[in-house]
């Protein structure tokens, strides 16, 4: 079975938008603090030149960033970002720039840091599927050690698109804020197709994405979700046990197939609401519930909502 196309099954179920909000051009010493983002918000950073030291304070991990490093935070995690020589940072000033961007300065006269910084905004309720299956912090280098870029065509195209991003957002060219808006959104995918294919994806989706011997299961459950899957019918695709599947299913996403599942059909029975034509029942049926009350249970545990809660809601955004 060919490899499934999981990131472009997933992002027809769920709307995301970016946008770049701050460019940061700092000498060190300089420290910036960010608090936890909105629920449906995905902080991200760009460094287009010179180097920086986020932490998450809630995991107490630490990582270094350098010149062509992109850093998501897929569950909007407070985090502080700074130069690593420990010595106090002064204020920073903030004025318009150009593509729309504001622009965030120094006084130091240490290292040079330009960083862009933005969100990505996720159609709710989608961004339960995105923190339950994405890790807290996600970086992706552009770069060797040695400042080249990295020798895989993904990494040539990152480090291009990291190019194009820093050109955009330099000098008042026309239509500058809004391809600077085009390329945040695609941003979003790049980075999460180049993550899967890392040797050390994180547990979670990214893992599971990357798991050659569970990829005829990541495949249906992605095209054919409303059908009758049990464990049995998904471990005999992967050509292994119910015991065995269960447990590199597990080990890799950190959830059950069954609950991965389940999440995939209601992230699709949300988008089916709101559609004014389409009963409860039809919707409990295309996403693969014969029964009814079942589905609208399901639904109400992972939603927090019952399905005519939500549809209402849509009704009222709409």
């Amino acid at each position: 079975m060919s490899q499934v196309d999981w990131l472009s099954h997933l992002l027809q179920m769920i709307t995301i938008s970016g946008r770049p909000e701050v460019r940061c051009a700092y000498g060190a010493p300089w420290r910036v603090a960010w608090p936890q983002s909105a629920t449906q918000e995905i902080p991200y950073h760009v460094v287009l030149k010179g180097r920086a030291i986020i932490e998450d304070p809630e995991t107490e991990t630490t990582s270094e960033l350098s010149g062509g490093d992109i850093v998501l935070l897929p569950h909007g995690s407070a985090h502080v970002l700074h130069d690593g020589s420990g010595q106090a940072a002064g204020p920073t000033y903030e004025s318009e720039g150009a593509a729309g961007l504001t622009v965030s300065k120094n006084d130091g006269q240490g290292e040079r840091l330009d960083m862009l910084c933005g969100r990505f905004f996720i159609g709710p309720p989608h961004d339960r599927l995105i923190r339950n299956y994405l890790p807290t912090s996600l970086v992706v280098r552009t770069m060797d050690s040695d400042g080249e870029t990295g020798n895989g065509s993904a990494s040539n195209h990152l480090a291009a698109f990291v190019r194009l991003m820093r050109d955009e957002c330099t000098g008042d060219k026309v239509g500058g804020h809004a391809i600077l808006n085009a390329l945040s959104s695609a941003l979003f995918t790049l980075v999460l197709r180049e993550a899967s294919k890392s040797e050390r994806a994180p547990a979670g989706l990214l893992a599971l994405a990357g798991h050659p011997r569970l990829a005829p299961a990541l495949s249906v459950m992605f095209t054919e979700p409303a059908r009758p899957w049990s464990l049995l019918d998904l471990a005999g695709l992967c050509n292994m046990s119910r015991a065995t599947f269960m447990r590199h299913f597990q080990e890799t996403l950190g959830r059950s197939a069954i609950d991965f599942l389940t999440d995939i059909r209601m992230s699709l029975a949300a988008n089916e609401l709101k559609k004014p034509a389409m009963t409860t029942e039809a919707v409990a049926e295309s996403v693969g519930y014969q029964s009814v009350s079942s589905f609208r249970r399901l639904f109400a545990d992972r939603m927090g909502m019952t399905p005519g809660q939500w549809r209402r809601l849509g009704c009222k955004r709409q």
